[in-house]
């Protein structure tokens, strides 16, 4: 058990840890005494936190989903900026972000259900990309305002900041950044059906 003293490996157990916890579902229940996994998309983010408990209290759906949006985006970031003062390396940044956004998609404490992992990706690339963040979000809100789709404006921000990954630092290693690409668009898999249905919600 001497790894378990390990900086590394306690920093990525904590990140898969906070990652998990389920602030939409904990936030939902609280405050509006409702189950988002029972109801809309079954998501524990922000987009369905905001669309379920609209229908019961469209101010108290605000204040909600924005809270959601914002600690779940903070569980990447405090996990970052709090290895980053304890001295590690990139690489073991990149693997606690990654395991950050697991956490977030794949809850241990949901029987690794989860949310789709747009907001604590944000707040992992926010840290490790900031530039490409910046981009990917410009295109998201521009998006969201176009189309009123939550998804596609999530999935269009996460394909720009991609893309800007490679171009404005085209000798890093891509590898995590498109691994948690891959998981979020994994994750949006019955979105993405729905879209081609024509049968996905817009954002009133």
């Amino acid at each position: 058990m001497d790894f378990l003293l390990n900086t590394n490996v306690q920093f990525f157990i904590a990140a898969y840890l906070i990652g998990g916890i389920p602030f939409g579902l904990l936030l939902a229940k609280y405050f509006a005494g409702v189950n988002v996994q029972e109801s809309g998309s079954k998501s524990i983010g922000a987009t369905n936190v905001l669309r379920v408990i609209k229908t019961k209290d469209p101010a108290l759906a605000k204040k909600l989903g924005a809270a959601t949006l914002a600690l779940d985006a903070l569980k990447g970031v405090l996990i970052l900026l709090a290895a980053q003062l304890a001295g590690v390396s990139e690489a073991t940044l990149w693997g606690i972000g990654v395991l950050a956004v697991l956490g977030h998609c794949f809850s241990p404490y949901l029987g690794f259900e989860g949310g789709k992992g747009i907001a604590t990706g944000m707040g992992v690339f926010l840290v490790m990309l900031p530039l490409e963040t910046v981009i990917g979000l410009a295109v998201w809100a521009v998006s969201v305002k176009m189309l009123k789709i939550s998804s596609i404006a999530s999935l269009l921000g996460l394909s720009a900041l991609l893309t800007a990954s490679f171009i404005i630092h085209p000798q890093m290693a891509h590898a995590p950044v498109v691994f948690i690409a891959f998981i979020l668009f994994y994750k949006h898999i019955p979105n993405i059906i729905r879209l081609i249905r024509g049968e996905e919600a817009r954002v009133a």
